[in-house]
């Protein structure tokens, strides 16, 4: 996978070696990144429109894929997810309806615009700033189809930080964040990146995208992910108290005097006994249960999330861990959805 994300910039150094000139080039970029966008746009616009025909929708969930994995310091598999996340989510195994009853083949509940062709991007040769870029205003078309939210399906963490802003962005104003994960990823470049999957909390505080930052399921951190948290005024909530912390945790209200609430999952939150498929496996995390108690129980107006970091290469047979992600992505249509 390593050299398969390498294409990109392999090809380029190509063209560049044959004397192509770089006007050329460029606008071979342009045009790629014209037609990536001219997809979402036009696939949220027939959504949004069917949406508001129907009527009836104040919020409607929106999948968006973002396959991205090159950002990833250790394994990039969570590059193939989104279509087994979606697989998982459609496979008959278990009915459409979610576990507050809202029906997910009612497009008023649920629509899906597509991924962000992320490969064929970086394989014209599109470098990381002009990528998230491109991840962002995605986000923005989506948003821009009234009722229409986003939930995306990633991809690494990195992922994060484009989405986060552009909802920001679009709301005219910072969110709160609902943030499960084992890992705090507020490193300020991890491995001198500043798009890692462990860097995209310290891109999203820097710009002041968030008021609050909650952070819960956390058991792998370093004396720089403490001094990064209380720089930013981060609530860490780390799982060796987390029995001390489980009242507060699922009994959340926030969002009030912001934008709304913005939710991200990372599958390595959970004990690997209940999510195996992830790059990082961490012991000693929240149990599937956990994570929808503090999701169900949430008082907020959420207005995006994302659920990230599942590697289909490490799954077992049976796709235990993509069906986890998949109820996930259910649960949380349902907190968007209204």
């Amino acid at each position: 996978m390593k050299s398969a994300g390498r294409m990109g910039i392999h090809y380029l150094q190509k063209l560049h070696a044959s004397n192509v000139p770089k006007e050329l080039v460029e606008k071979g970029q342009n045009r790629v990144i014209e037609a990536s966008l001219t997809l979402i746009r036009e696939r949220a616009k027939l959504k949004g429109e069917l949406v508001r025909a129907l009527g009836g929708a104040v919020a409607s969930t929106s999948l968006l894929g973002v396959p991205l994995g090159h950002n990833s310091s250790f394994l990039q598999g969570p590059a193939f997810a989104p279509p087994r996340i979606r697989e998982a989510m459609w496979c008959g195994s278990t009915n459409s309806t979610t576990e507050e009853g809202k029906e997910l083949n009612d497009p008023r509940i649920l629509t899906d615009v597509g991924d962000v062709p992320v490969q064929e991007l970086r394989d014209s040769g599109v470098d990381d700033d002009r990528l998230m870029s491109i991840i962002s205003e995605s986000v923005k078309l989506v948003m821009e189809e009234d009722p229409l939210r986003p939930l995306v399906l990633g991809g690494d963490h990195s992922i994060s930080y484009p989405v986060v802003r552009a909802v920001s962005e679009k709301l005219g104003g910072p969110i709160d964040i609902l943030h499960l994960d084992a890992h705090p990823d507020i490193y300020h470049a991890f491995e001198g990146n500043k798009y890692s999957h462990a860097s995209s909390f310290a891109r999203i505080m820097e710009g002041g995208y968030a008021r609050r930052l909650l952070q819960v399921g956390i058991r792998s951190i370093n004396k720089e992910g403490r001094e990064q948290g209380k720089r930013f005024g981060v609530e860490q909530y780390e799982m060796r108290t987390f029995s001390r912390d489980r009242e507060f945790l699922e009994n959340l209200k926030l969002g009030e005097g912001v934008k709304g609430v913005y939710i991200s999952v990372d599958l390595d939150c959970m004990d690997p006994a209940f999510a195996p498929g992830v790059s990082h496996i961490e012991p000693g995390g929240l149990s599937f249960r956990d994570v929808l108690n503090i999701l169900h129980n949430l008082q907020a107006d959420v207005v995006g999330a994302d659920v990230v970091e599942f590697n289909p290469q490490r799954d077992t047979v049976d796709g235990m861990t993509a069906m986890v992600a998949a109820k996930l992505v259910r649960e949380l249509t349902a907190k968007i959805s209204k």
